[in-house]
């Protein structure tokens, strides 16, 4: 299953792509989204196929396309502080992506078949903890995964608010799924070849609809013990958190606030904790504010006609307020700022070096800055204790 949308040049592309789609439906989920780069999750020498709509499986390792993600994340209608499952849960793209939207007072597990898929999520989750930017502009609910078949979980196990099946459920066993909910919450699965959203509304009663067409591989059969015992999956314990931590959850918490609220500047509203500053710190918003300036500042210099002016560009002077723009008029600022490059005189490589560094144009962005971690740095703590709030990333 997959090929609904065009193939992206990167993250963002992609998920531009399943939002014009209407694959991805609400901000919340399009944050998600674009907070974890899809690409480092595959294999390296398989990178290139990562922002295409397909699925994608080497050996065990196996991720789902970009549009059933889409589906199952808006389905699920995720909010802070819920308790999810994700049986057959791979990799760990989707229980990360889950986690920035769950927060620190969710409950994020996950069951996969394979040791070695297992040990792969966790690396995979390691190097997102310490590596990516947005692990900073959200509060995270960390998964944990356990070893085993999904099909072998105890009758008595805790139940959840949001449970996720990866594989396709044969019907003998949807009573099963669906007793892993609480009542009030939501199960997605692939039922019958279509996947399926399933509420629980009562003790014994149920509401099911049908998403899209889906092709999945079954389930696979719990197998018998030599005595002819079944055998039995614990799930992950449900741990409360310690004092530290919380302590460093509440820190980091006070120091994004002022992140969040842009630092003075007006924001849109958003739903959940760090979404503000992912959508306008990101990569993504970095360029667009690099080529607005630059399409500013090239309004006002004889290389740019009249007639190259966008009508919704009419009145460029909106001082410190950029961020305050609505999309259609940064894509229009984007389009501009293309059509300037395009006709600007083409120069020796010497020429434009200096060019560029002096009126630093679209072509030269700077990394963005993380702020939280500015501000944590520069607290007047211990190095061990400003290395304990930052999780020991490495940058």
């Amino acid at each position: 299953m997959g090929g609904a949308v065009s193939a992206g040049e990167d993250n963002d592309e992609l998920i531009d792509n399943l939002k014009e789609a209407h694959y991805i439906r609400s901000d919340l989920v399009e944050r998600a989204f674009r907070a974890i780069d899809r690409a480092d999750y595959y294999l390296e020498e398989y990178r290139d196929s990562a922002y295409k709509d397909l699925a994608w499986r080497h050996g065990n390792l196996h991720l789902s396309a970009p549009c059933i993600y889409s589906e199952v994340m808006e389905a699920l209608d995720l909010q802070p502080g819920l308790s999810f499952l994700n049986l057959g849960s791979g990799t760990g793209y989707l229980s990360t992506m889950v986690g920035l939207i769950l927060g620190p007072f969710g409950v994020n597990h996950g069951v996969e078949l394979h040791t070695d898929v297992v040990d792969y999520a966790y690396q995979k989750l390691d190097y997102f903890i310490k590596n990516s930017d947005s692990f900073d502009k959200f509060e995270f609910c960390e998964p944990t995964f356990v070893v085993g078949n999904c099909l072998e979980i105890p009758p008595e196990s805790r139940q959840y608010d949001r449970v996720y099946c990866g594989a396709g459920v044969q019907k003998e066993y949807e009573n099963y799924m669906k007793n892993l909910l609480k009542v009030g919450g939501i199960l997605v699965l692939p039922l019958e070849e279509k996947l399926t959203k399933i509420t629980r509304t009562g003790q014994s009663s149920w509401e099911t609809k049908k998403i899209i067409a889906v092709t999945f591989a079954p389930l696979v059969q719990p197998k018998q013990n030599v005595n002819g015992r079944p055998r039995s999956v614990p799930l992950p314990i449900f741990e409360v958190r310690t004092l530290q931590d919380l302590s460093r959850i509440a820190i980091r918490h006070t120091l994004r606030q002022p992140i969040a609220m842009g630092e003075g500047r007006t924001k849109r509203r958003v739903s959940f904790p760090g979404a503000r500053a992912m959508h306008r710190y990101g990569p993504r918003f970095e360029r667009r504010r690099f080529c607005r300036r630059f399409y500013r500042q090239c309004v006002n210099s004889v290389v740019l006609h009249d007639s190259m002016i966008p009508t919704a560009m009419d009145d460029c002077n909106y001082p410190g307020g950029v961020e305050e723009e609505e999309e259609e008029v940064e894509e229009e600022e984007e389009r501009g700022c293309r059509r300037v490059r395009e006709d600007l005189p083409e120069e020796d490589e010497e020429g434009s070096g200096e060019e560029e560094k002096s009126k630093g144009g679209c072509a030269r962005v700077e990394p963005p800055v993380n702020i939280l971690r500015e501000k944590i740095l520069r607290l007047p703590l211990p190095e061990p204790l400003k290395m304990y709030l930052l999780y020991y990333r490495e940058k």
